[in-house]
């Protein structure tokens, strides 16, 4: 039902029933008050309730209304990686005032272990002044100075027995942990991006997966108590409108009081227009590899020694054992060999954490292994155990990783950015499965998990840390520091050539998260109230909705909506469909960045092409800034044509601003559909 009215801090769910309910309801004997599930009421206006189809459609038909929704099922997605990043343990240990931070990161996920050292609190104070939360973490649930706000949702407690939420919670923001392993292997320290930060956990997802309304209820309350940046490592199986995404509307809302979302890009890769995470407010992440990957050796009964991807805590398992490939539904109890999808003939596959001596490998090792087994009787194999190799060709974006176009807002580029997502090492609730597999008894307070889900972390890491850094800049502001600093990947690395749009910027977004570079960006792309106003009218909001959504009686859409506007939506990155006009075309964008770096600077623009024949001009081609903070606007005309009559095609290229201290990089993606 869009924004809380402005006289009500704390509204009162009596709209909701009985007078809206008891409208609609079609059986008074029920009682409209035993059809509510929950009233959001804290941050925004909706509730959750039992509803027919036509009590469902008589509701929508209301002006009070935004949209209704079927409660859905979301999933969540599943320490090398902050070197890799390049961002040294050091700096993350304390804030520049050598004490620690006060930002907190709101966690909507399966819970967490609060036991674990990740989340011990030795060195941090009370909770900051500013805290609204509360600690109702259920039976056996305790917080402390780091976790300092608990509440739960799915279940009766706070508490993870999934370990999905422990997983993210560290690897955004745990505490520096030495002599963590998985069992021995990866050993060394494991560390979040931003130790110093708090944790606020809000358990929203179980077994089962997530449910919209529990989602829905996490940003409620995450939004009032008053984290500083929230983390959603959940997605759904496909891209919905935005008024019917729960991660949209909770980001919208989050974002209008200035707390920033990060999302996972989704797990349904690597066809191309599968990204779940679509709205702009929202900081959608995908996955990429590091230099180190996890090889076991697989020694077959001819004497031949291959290699696979692989993670077990087997030792070399002794006699030789049955070789089976490809399903392990086989019940295999040595060797199982996986395929795996190849990209530019490298493997992308991440090596899963499975109950019994596993390795993956590319097709080509497969066809040697089936070679074997068809010439013997008895094909038997032995695994050794994994060792912790580097991987040169890091980073790749992961197989699984889901990417653009954006389906539902074609003038807006996701995802955002890449981060680690492959092979991630970290903490784990040690009475969660491993695998899943009711067969595995291990348990463990470390895991290898793969995913955006791990992905998304990385980056709410590095948010939590600019933000102590910029405690003043906007949502928008933090996102695009990210964004224009990312560091850009070949296209080579992604490209397949039996997957449509297999370019860079639709697997990667910007590029690779850079942390570094991030927290001094030298110019950023804010997005304004009047930027979600005329996004939303051009996407064919009326004024009413519009006013119930933002709360602003004095919004309006007074043109119609024209979808092909969203293309001066003030963003980081260049991007529109040009499918009806393959023949020839020329589209200006309007762009606005304010000055963050050296009050006097000068900054030149260059546009450096990638792929693709488009003719970039851009006015004006010099910045000149005489103060921090000051705006300056100018327009990028692309023009091109040719495009093949059929299929999808695209042509990229990046426009970069520079001072020569700070490079300021924005993506231009044209395509065209299939």
């Amino acid at each position: 039902m869009g924004a809380l009215p402005k006289h009500d801090h704390y509204y009162s769910p009596s709209s909701h029933y009985p007078s809206l309910l008891q409208e609609v309801v079609d059986d008074s004997q029920l009682g409209s008050a035993g059809l509510l599930i929950r009233s959001y009421k804290r941050s925004f206006n909706g509730f959750a309730a039992k509803l027919t189809g036509d009590e469902a459609r008589k509701i929508s038909s209301r002006n009070d209304v935004v949209s209704v929704f079927p409660s859905k099922k979301l999933q969540l997605q599943t320490t090398r990686s902050w070197d890799f990043l390049g961002l040294p343990q050091p700096t993350m240990i304390k804030n520049p005032t050598g004490v620690a931070s006060d930002v907190v990161v709101g966690i909507i996920d399966s819970g967490i272990w609060p036991e674990l050292p990740s989340f011990d609190d030795d060195g941090f104070g009370p909770p900051p002044v500013k805290w609204k939360g509360v600690c109702k973490g259920g039976t056996n649930f305790t917080c402390n100075n780091k976790i300092i706000g608990a509440r739960y949702y799915y279940s009766q407690s706070a508490r993870d027995d999934q370990g999905h939420g422990t997983h993210t919670a560290s690897t955004a923001v745990g505490n520096v942990v030495k002599d963590a392993s998985f069992y021995g292997l990866a050993s060394g320290v494991a560390r979040g991006g931003f130790p110093s930060a708090r944790i606020a956990v809000y358990q929203a997802c179980g077994g089962f997966g997530c449910s919209s309304a529990d989602i829905l209820a996490a940003f409620d309350d995450a939004i009032a108590d008053g984290v500083d940046v929230i983390s959603v490592s959940i997605a759904t199986l496909e891209a919905v409108d935005i008024d019917a995404d729960t991660v949209a509307i909770g980001g919208f809302h989050a974002a209008r009081r200035g707390i920033l979302t990060v999302h996972s890009a989704g797990n349904s890769g690597p066809r191309s227009a599968t990204t779940c995470s679509v709205a702009p407010w929202l900081l959608s992440v995908a996955a990429s590899t590091i230099d180190r990957k996890f090889e076991s050796k697989v020694v077959l009964g001819n004497g031949k020694i291959v290699t696979g991807i692989s993670v077990n805590a087997f030792a070399d398992n002794g006699p030789e054992s049955p070789l089976v490939h490809r399903d392990q539904s086989l019940g295999c109890v040595g060797v199982c060999c996986l395929d795996s999808i190849v990209v530019k003939n490298k493997i992308v596959i991440s090596a899963s954490v499975v109950p019994f001596p596993a390795a993956g490998v590319d097709f080509q090792t497969l066809d040697a292994v089936i070679s074997y087994q068809n010439s013997n009787k008895n094909p038997v194999a032995k695994l050794q155990k994994s060792d912790t190799v580097r991987d040169p060709g890091a980073p790749l974006v992961a197989s699984f990783s889901s990417r653009g176009p954006n389906s539902i807002i074609s003038g807006i580029l996701k995802p955002n950015v890449s981060a680690p997502g492959v092979d991630i090492l970290a903490g784990f609730s040690p009475v969660a499965s491993l695998t899943d597999d009711a067969d595995d008894k291990r348990q463990y307070s470390f895991n290898v998990l793969s995913g955006t889900s791990m992905s998304c972390p990385h980056v709410t890491g590095v948010v939590a840390y600019l933000k102590t850094l910029h405690p003043d800049w906007s949502p928008s502001a933090l996102k695009s520091a990210i964004l224009t600093t990312a560091t850009p990947m070949h296209p080579g690395n992604v490209q397949d050539p039996s997957i449509t749009y297999a370019s860079t910027e639709f697997a990667y977004g910007s590029g690779q998260l850079n942390p570094v570079k991030a927290t001094n960006p030298g110019l950023v792309y804010e997005t304004s109230a009047q930027d979600d106003v005329n996004l939303l009218c051009n996407l064919g909001y009326t004024s009413d909705r519009l006013r119930t959504v933002t709360g602003d009686k004095n919004s309006s859409c007074i043109a119609r909506a024209d979808p092909t506007a969203i293309k001066d939506f003030n963003y980081p990155s260049i991007t529109t469909d040009v499918s009806g006009t393959r023949a020839s075309f020329k589209i200006s964008f309007l762009r606005t960045v304010t000055n963050v770096g050296t009050a006097k600077s000068t900054y030149t623009s260059q546009v450096v092409p990638t792929m693709g024949r488009l003719k970039i001009e851009v006015t004006p081609p010099v910045l000149s800034f005489g103060s921090l903070n000051e705006k300056k606007s100018f327009t990028v005309t692309v023009s091109g044509g040719n495009f093949p009559a059929k299929g999808g095609f695209l042509a990229s290229a990046a426009l970069n601003w520079s001072d020569g201290a700070h490079s300021v990089r924005s993506p231009i993606v044209i395509y065209t559909k299939e």
